[in-house]
């Protein structure tokens, strides 16, 4: 089965930096769209980053030019490099792929995705 792993999170503060990482298993992960979501304590889930198959990258405005997502498909690897992290970017930060392959559609919305990791939390104090 496709099972999703991140690791990286941690605590830092304002102005410092993380690399997330995403391990997948159970798909071929050179053809899946990639995603990182993020939800903030009593906040909706919101889209952060993806990376298409062919490396395609799209990200939300909130973090344009701060975060940059990556993969390495020969180690079926997915990571997100978060920069001059501010308190708001506080949130448990989770990677996604979607049913199948080369689906691209709708990068952007959580209900593209069917597969999710367990997530790891990014503290950030001010």
């Amino acid at each position: 089965q496709v099972q999703l792993v991140e690791s990286g999170g941690g605590l830092v503060q304002a102005g410092g930096s993380l690399r997330l990482s995403c391990a997948a298993s159970g798909l071929t992960f050179s053809r899946y769209l990639m995603g990182w979501f993020r939800q903030a304590p009593g906040k909706k889930r919101e889209f952060v980053a993806a990376i298409s198959w062919i490396g395609g990258l799209y990200y939300a405005d909130s973090v344009k030019g701060r975060f940059t997502i990556s993969r390495d498909n020969a180690k079926n690897t997915l990571y997100l490099q978060i920069n001059s992290l501010k308190p708001e970017d506080t949130a448990v930060y989770r990677c996604a792929a979607p049913g199948g392959p080369y689906d691209n559609n709708n990068y952007a919305s959580d209900l593209s995705y069917k597969y999710w990791g367990q997530g790891t939390q990014v503290t950030v104090s001010s």
